[in-house]
């Protein structure tokens, strides 16, 4: 038999070996599929489906001492599941789990299943000194389960990824949507256009805000410059992340922003930028009315999708301001020659175009909820912001979507009013735990459309890494709750002491978990 192995967090991302001791407390709660009232497992998060309470309890330090049996077999785990009726992505990842005082159980339907399995005995064994023999049953409630990191804005680097990689997996959180490229600098290493990072992975302001009181929105130095504040992800940098986040079952997910959001993209090549009248480029946005263009963003995807096994990329189309669309020759050109009236709808036929393109080479575009804007492309997920408005329209039109509403989801925003350097609207954790992301205007029939959730960290405000986890943590907390657990099991007096005694344990562990001790604001 294998005895249980619970995997580290790297050698800077360390459990303490003294584990805070916490009293054991059982409520009683009414399970998501059951008739009958079942006690709820004490600590836990995210809360799975179905607990029951076994005779005795093991010590947190002799259950990896303990035999470990697993057995993979899907007919296995559908006899303990009976009557109930997963798809197939849940089964994947759903399992049955029996700790004993001398062995434990699992049984899953894949590695997938397993791997989440031991992420649960982990959690039990970190949080409680004495874990309360036990059978869970457990499986997702949606299957994209995420956290974004804008790494443009402010560089944190690969530790500080990997070492969030490492808690969104023992929250069972399934999605890494890596925000590489901004307006602030480029973040990836592409071989075929290397001034993108030579030139404008570095700049001589570290703070973003101190970069965007530029006159032009900022400047750019050379790589080498003396000072300079940046960096970027090597090949090797993204292949150490890839494997770290595949050993995890989390998919990471490449953000190439276009045609918006490319300041530093015009300032590395010139040329990808509208020529307008007045013999001037506009600063801000690719030129859809040039091939050149096209052949730039066909050459850079090409090699993101060699580097990124996801079978996602993320194409942005937020916020293009489009003005100087009307008055680029090479787009209104386009527009002619392909019958569009707006240009909105040149936008369109450029997300378009780029689906196309990524479909040709097995991938699946997402964008922000703008690519609605002039006509959505015919296979495009949306990622949905602005609210759950234009999710429910997308959802209607028969497109998969992703809500990550401002109001819910984004955690650039404070937790509390006077909060250290956050955006202003305020976002305490239990407003993000109340987000219920099937809604109202979305039908049962088209509830499976809704692929999950996700939370975004911004981080105009952030340049610290101690800071970017103040603002994930304990947040994110409970946008791993929402997206695993049963909606009718949440519980927001639970989950707040739940979440208190994770919080504990994590700031252990070393991560900054809000709110942060006060020398940190000093």
């Amino acid at each position: 038999m294998n005895r249980i192995q619970f995997v580290g967090l790297t050698s800077k991302i360390q459990h303490t070996t003294d584990m805070r001791k916490i009293l054991i407390v059982l409520a009683l709660v009414c399970g998501a599929v059951c008739t009958q009232a079942q006690p709820r497992p004490t600590n836990l998060i995210p809360t799975p489906v179905e607990y029951s309470v076994r005779s005795g309890s093991v010590r947190h330090d002799d259950l990896a001492r303990l035999r470990e049996k697993v057995r993979i077999s899907e007919k296995a785990l559908l006899r303990r599941l009976g009557d109930r009726r997963l798809t197939d992505w849940q089964l994947r990842s759903a399992y049955w789990l029996e700790l004993g005082k001398k062995r434990v159980k699992i049984v899953a339907a894949d590695e997938e299943g397993v791997f989440y399995a031991r992420q649960t005995l982990r959690m039990m064994a970190s949080l409680d000194s004495s874990l309360t023999c036990c059978t869970i049953l457990d499986w997702p409630r949606f299957r994209y389960r995420g956290v974004m990191l804008d790494e443009s804005r402010h560089f944190q680097g690969k530790q500080f990824v990997l070492k969030q990689l490492e808690m969104m997996a023992l929250l069972k959180m399934n999605r890494f949507h890596f925000h590489l490229v901004d307006n602030p600098g480029w973040r990836v290493q592409i071989d075929a256009y290397p001034r993108l990072t030579a030139a404008t992975a570095w700049r001589p302001e570290a703070y973003f805000w101190d970069w965007e009181k530029n006159e032009i929105g900022g400047l750019f130095v050379e790589e080498g410059t003396p000072g300079a504040y940046g960096g970027y992800y090597t090949h090797q940098d993204i292949a150490d992340i890839l494997s770290f986040a595949a050993e995890r079952h989390i998919e990471v997910i490449p953000e190439i922003e276009m045609p918006g959001h490319n300041y530093e993209t015009r300032a590395a090549y010139p040329e990808l930028a509208c020529s307008l009248p007045d013999g001037g480029k506009d600063p801000w946005e690719l030129c859809p009315g040039k091939e050149t263009t096209f052949r730039f963003l066909e050459n850079v995807l090409l090699e993101v999708f060699d580097i990124f096994p996801s079978q996602y990329i993320h194409i942005g189309g937020d916020e293009a301001r489009k003005n100087n669309w009307k008055l680029c020759p090479d787009c209104q050109a386009r527009m002619k020659a392909e019958g569009l009236e707006s240009v909105e709808e040149l936008q369109s036929y450029m997300i378009s175009r780029i689906e196309r393109f990524a479909h040709q080479h097995g991938k699946r575009i997402i964008g922000w909820d703008e690519i609605l804007q002039g006509g959505l492309a015919p296979d495009a997920t949306v990622m949905s912001w602005h609210g759950v408005e234009a999710g429910v329209q997308a959802v209607s039109e028969g497109h998969d979507v992703i809500l990550t509403p401002t109001h819910y989801c984004y955690l650039d925003y404070r937790q509390e009013p006077d909060q250290y350097h956050a955006a202003g609207r305020l976002l305490p954790l239990e407003k993000v735990y109340s987000f219920e992301p099937i809604g109202e205007g979305i039908s049962e029939a088209d509830a499976h459309h809704v692929l999950g959730l996700q939370g975004n960290l911004w981080t105009e405000h952030v340049q610290h890494a101690w800071h970017a986890e103040m603002m994930l943590y304990p947040r994110v907390f409970a946008i791993a709750e929402t997206g695993w657990s049963q909606a009718v099991s949440k519980d927001w007096s639970d989950f707040e002491r739940r979440a208190s005694v994770l919080s504990a344990v994590a700031r252990e562990w070393g991560y900054t978990v809000y709110p942060p001790s006060p020398s940190l604001l000093q």
